[in-house]
């Protein structure tokens, strides 16, 4: 089956986004201009960006003492990215969009995931440029959001520190006003940036003709003190080049310099940079320091930050999927094409008989039948979210709020589910390969190695359990978690109805309980050492809970007839479904065993006993 009929049957069946149309916003298009946009992307996938995975992954980014140098064809990809209009494809026609659906944005963007995801850094400018439409003034969303959308101009987000790392209210990146006259600028309140970032993607390179740093920093007080903990931290403006208010480059460079590039595991594609803010090397009016706009109000820079690193959560989570989906993709074809072994009958095995291709061996129709489980089920999940994010911003003002809360829950898991469980997949693909799964003749290695870094790309488990079980869950009185039962219960409803199905909808209700439960026993002491001692178990018994409810719900949309015609039965929806219910969800009981205990095995754990 291919991606494109998979993301037919998502789109158009389960989540019926051409009911969209109905709405003001998206109602010049319809299933043909939708269609033509995953076209369009699925070409450009194949012809500019796949070729060229292996490329990228061996020809790292390298600085040649002026520039960081990429591959020719990394240029060629961006190029024809910028040119389809995907990095606006959500935005207003006045600024050159398409006033697409963001769930349809999501799909079509998948191609480029699935073909060369390190090629693909534009999620880092889309939501760069997001942020700035949202907190920005009008004049920062013309000069510097509308560059971005247009790709003459690339985004960042600069988060972590050496010293800090996730641990955002050690930062130590501080900002001081640019002189008495300092919040006349018309880019906005124009201040002086001096610190270091570590870990930053695509934060240095010659793809456009200016980078555009979203930089997290600290105002000091009148005796020169950082203000402590994450409440003191604003967030900048930080153009590599500098500009004027037209959007025109000045000639001036900022006083932004690359330290040094990260040689990572995977991504090989994408540069990650050490950036030096401020130290003088291209100091601005004869001085250090590197000129920073605000962006909103002093000390909320982490509210701000926040829009863009959610919608980078769910693009992480989308990467993670569509790496599983390539190595699942390679492994099925190796599986069909590869002859090996003989089958064990009912009197064993046969060994005057020819062998028999490996995909009609039982444990490789597992690998293969766990894949096809934690991919698509993954896609599913991440374009469901999707639809959220177009709920939120079209719908009425109630069912909008139903979405922002919604998406508040399935966030981390969206993230975080599909980065272990992807790669696992990538994992098992390396496995069906057998001996040439670990060699460099088959891509499946560099799907592994491509894919583990997204367990730590926009917080790793640990951050995202602390953000499900400590505040997800608890938020506004628990009205998120009580409209996720809320949607679990009508999937049960409906799966009832469906007689092959009504034994997983008894499961998927009792699994649900289970999670609801522990979720009380963990706070009952309502101390947070107790509660979080084992967040990550309980973030993946609940995102494997999520899951079964999607695979279930799938699974009840195709077994209706209109279902069937686009997508028989011949496509293993029900079997994907029937396989998580056997093999995965039952993992749940040992998870949330330590939760409801409030276990602390590991948090005792005395430092001298390792």
């Amino acid at each position: 089956m291919t991606l494109r009929r998979t993301l037919d049957f998502l789109l158009f069946d389960w989540l019926e986004v051409e009911t969209l149309n109905q709405r003001p916003r998206f109602a010049d298009h319809s299933r043909e201009t939708f269609d033509a946009v995953l076209q369009t992307c699925e070409r450009i996938a194949r012809d500019k960006y796949a070729p060229h995975n292996r490329t990228v992954d061996t020809q790292e980014p390298h600085f040649d003492g002026e520039r960081v140098v990429l591959p020719e064809a990394t240029h060629a990809a961006h190029r024809a990215y910028a040119e389809s209009g995907m990095l606006a494809a959500a935005q207003d026609y006045a600024i050159g969009g398409m006033q697409l659906p963001y769930s349809v944005q999501a799909a079509a963007n998948s191609f480029f995931a699935m073909a060369s995801v390190s090629i693909n850094a534009s999620l880092l400018t889309t939501g760069n440029a997001n942020l700035l439409m949202v907190h920005g003034t009008p004049l920062q969303q013309q000069v510097f959001a509308h560059n971005e959308f247009s790709g003459r101009w690339a985004g960042t987000m600069c988060l972590s520190e050496p010293q800090a790392g996730s641990s955002l209210g050690d930062i130590t990146t501080r900002a001081v006003p640019d002189g008495e006259a300092f919040a006349a600028d018309p880019l906005g309140p124009r201040y002086r940036l001096v610190g270091h970032k570590m870990w930053i993607s695509a934060g240095d390179h010659e793809l456009t003709e200016n980078i555009v740093h979203i930089v997290l920093a600290k105002i000091p007080d009148e005796h020169g003190r950082l203000p402590a903990g994450t409440r003191g931290i604003s967030l900048f403006i930080v153009p590599k080049h500098m500009v004027d208010e037209h959007g025109q480059l000045t000639g001036v460079r900022n006083d932004v310099a690359l330290a040094g590039l990260n040689h990572k595991l995977g991504w090989r594609g994408t540069t990650n940079t050490l950036l030096n803010f401020g130290e003088g090397k291209y100091p601005v009016d004869g001085r250090a320091g590197a000129v920073a706009y605000l962006v909103g109000q002093p000390g909320e820079g982490l509210r701000c930050m926040f829009h863009m690193m959610n919608e980078a959560r769910i693009g992480v989570g989308m990467a993670a999927t569509m790496l599983g989906m390539a190595g699942y993709h390679a492994s099925l074809d190796y599986a069909r094409n590869r002859s090996q072994g003989r089958p064990v009958g009912a009197t064993g095995k046969d060994a005057a008989k020819p062998p028999v291709r490996i995909i009609e061996h039982t444990d490789v129709k597992r690998m293969l039948l766990a894949q096809k489980a934690y991919c698509e089920g993954a896609l599913a999940l991440e374009l469901y979210c999707a639809r959220l994010v177009d709920e939120q911003h079209t719908a009425d003002a109630a069912t909008a709020d139903v979405a922002r809360l919604l998406l508040e829950v399935l966030t981390p898991i969206a993230k975080s589910w599909p980065s272990e469980w992807c790669l696992e997949a990538n994992s098992l693909a390396i496995q069906v390969h057998g001996g040439y799964g670990y060699t460099r003749d088959f891509p499946v290695e560099q799907y592994w190695r491509d894919n583990r870094l997204n367990m730590i790309h926009e917080g790793t488990h640990g951050i995202q359990a602390a953000d499900l079980l400590g505040r997800k869950v608890l938020m506004e009185q628990g009205r998120g978690l009580q409209l996720l039962t809320e949607r679990i219960h009508a999937t049960v409803a409906k799966a009832c109805d469906v007689a092959a199905l009504q034994n997983h909808a008894s499961a998927l209700k009792l699994a649900w309980q289970q999670v609801l439960h522990a979720t009380e026993l963990a706070w009952s002491a309502g101390d947070p050492r107790l509660a979080l001692a084992n967040a990550v178990p309980y973030l993946q018994a609940f995102g494997h809970v999520v899951m079964a409810w999607i695979w279930l719900d799938l699974a009840c949309c195709a077994a209706t007839k209109a279902a069937q015609d686009a997508y028989s039965s011949s496509t293993g929806v029900s079997y994907a479904n029937a396989y998580f219910y056997a093999y995965e969800l039952p993992k749940i009981g040992a998870w949330l065993q330590v939760v409801e205990h409030c276990d602390l095995t590991c948090a005792n754990m005395p430092e001298d006993r390792f």
